[in-house]
């Protein structure tokens, strides 16, 4: 049962990297740092203070950037590697996934992220076209909070997080394609 619970956990962990790559490294490392979290090595570096300072910075950085249109497309692309490594880190990270060689949870956080991300940068085109950038600091906002949700529930109720990292996935494509530009034929 520790296995489906870590699994899940690094799947929620996951796909919220895909939306906010900080966010999930801030909460784990803090509780890791705490002691509430244990993670596998070398990833409990990330409770180290200069780690955890060091991704507050960053993650206020892309905070605010995310915000403006522009900006926000600039971190997207960066975000494709960022946001995708996070996802494997955090994947791999997960003591509760210790039978899983870290290869695959590698692999696994990685595609997770990834899918996350692309779907969240397919989106923000068209969020961004059909507002004319005024929606950007909304759109971001809802990303940076359900990337906090995701992370939570991830951590704390990891078959809940699963779920709604499920809904997430498929209200973006929904809305993505909803929204897109429809091709004359």
């Amino acid at each position: 049962m520790e296995l489906l619970s870590g699994l899940l956990s690094s799947l929620g962990l996951s796909g919220a990297a895909g939306l906010n790559a900080f966010v999930p490294l801030l909460l784990v490392g803090l509780l890791s740092r705490f002691g509430v979290l244990g993670l596998n090595e070398p990833f409990d570096l990330l409770g180290n203070t200069w780690v955890l300072v060091g991704i507050g910075v960053l993650g206020l950085l892309d905070f605010v950037g995310d915000k403006i249109p522009g900006v926000d497309h600039a971190l997207h692309l960066l975000g494709g590697v960022v946001n995708t490594a996070a996802g494997a880190v955090l994947f791999a990270a997960q003591s509760g996934v210790a039978d899983v060689p870290p290869a695959l949870s590698m692999a696994l956080g990685l595609i997770v992220a990834g899918g996350v991300h692309a779907t969240r940068t397919a989106v923000r085109p068209v969020a961004t076209a059909t507002t004319g950038g005024l929606g950007n600091p909304v759109v971001s906002g809802v990303e940076d909070g359900t990337s906090v949700l995701l992370s939570v529930l991830a951590v704390f109720a990891p078959v809940v997080g699963a779920v709604v990292l499920a809904v997430v996935a498929v209200l973006g494509v929904r809305f993505w394609l909803r929204l897109r530009p429809r091709r004359l034929i």
